[in-house]
């Protein structure tokens, strides 16, 4: 393990390139999907523990940190550290007795990452160089999943499944500041570009709630059918919201606070339903990730074994990415894999 973390810290000063690499979790197959974006295809697969469920990646683009989440019957309970370019798992990181990690992001030091854990309903503060948790703060919630932060005023905002509630944590003081009822089923979590808003998907109660980010009061819910899971805002204040039953991409204007448009997405492969008979017939729609140029998003279909990739403003489909078994975490890194 000591040499292990020696290899990541140097991996973080090396310099930045100009290549781009797609990671996909493929939560089925224990694994992440390394895709050249240039040639459209895969050309390394990492191993994870099981469940691989979210990918945060460095400042530097170096490395990928993975939340193994488990399975239905067993709870997982460490994170995957992944060289990008060597396209090697490195380490692995052991939460217990915190279980079920999910969301992820990294700080800006790029050592530590922020987890949430379901199993003990808390966040997670984790020195990825000792591989140690260094902070536990409770959400006050149920099923604390997604995760969204504010790094200048260092707050994280986690979405509670359990509770249809968001929690609000001052990161700097270790402390819950408050929560707020969103929804049944919140899940899906974005804060806007300039940070003054928040935006939480409510899966099952099939609307999109908006907050003051700052004192998290509820200014308004949107209406979006077809189980909305995930939350991602453009730069322009754009928000983006993947529907897993309906199969749709949901299209939000900040300023109307209403869905401009809603996307056909569902992809006629589909393999075995996941999520049960509701969803049989849908691909299954759910992660996105929003290129740095803001120009593509792509969008992880976990029963079709693809990520697709759209063209923002049109919405039109350039290609499908083909990825392991039920992919869903995505994440970008400008590093190239470096294949033999």
């Amino acid at each position: 393990m000591t040499r292990a973390f020696f290899v990541l810290a140097l991996v973080f000063f090396a310099c930045l390139g100009h290549a781009q690499t797609l990671l996909v979790g493929n939560k089925a197959a224990a694994s992440v999907s390394l895709i050249d974006l240039a040639r459209g295809q895969e050309v390394a697969r990492a191993k994870t523990q099981h469940g691989p469920h979210e990918i945060a990646v460095s400042g530097n683009g170096a490395l990928a940190v993975v939340t193994n989440y488990g399975s239905p019957e067993r709870p997982g309970n460490s994170l995957s550290v992944i060289e990008v370019e060597r396209a090697q798992t490195v380490a692995t990181i052991e939460l217990s007795p915190h279980s079920r990690p999910h969301g992820i992001v990294f700080m800006p030091d790029n050592r530590h990452v922020l987890v949430t854990a379901e199993g003990t309903n808390s966040l997670l503060m984790v020195d990825i160089w000792k591989g140690e948790v260094t902070a536990v703060i409770p959400t006050g919630q149920r099923v604390s999943h997604m995760l969204a932060y504010d790094a200048d005023a260092k707050r994280a905002y986690v979405a509670n499944i359990g509770s249809g509630s968001v929690s609000l944590i001052n990161v700097a003081s270790r402390s819950l500041l408050s929560y707020q009822s969103s929804g049944a089923g919140a899940e899906g979590i974005a804060l806007a570009p300039d940070r003054r808003h928040l935006w939480v998907a409510n899966r099952a109660a099939d609307t999109v709630s908006l907050f003051d980010a700052r004192y998290l009061d509820k200014l308004a819910e949107i209406v979006v059918p077809g189980f909305p899971i995930r939350a991602e805002a453009l730069n322009n204040g754009t928000v983006l919201v993947t529907s897993a039953r309906s199969a749709t991409l949901s299209v939000i204007a900040p300023e109307a606070r209403a869905v401009t448009r809603t996307i056909e997405i569902g992809l006629s492969k589909t393999t075995a339903t996941i999520f049960g008979d509701a969803f049989a017939g849908s691909s299954v729609p759910i992660g996105i990730e929003v290129s740095p140029d803001g120009e593509r998003i792509w969008i992880a279909h976990a029963a079709a074994d693809a990520v697709q990739e759209l063209e923002v403003g049109s919405w039109r489909q350039l290609r499908l990415l083909e990825t392991g078994d039920e992919p869903d975490a995505m994440a970008f890194s400008a590093r190239q894999v470096k294949t033999p």
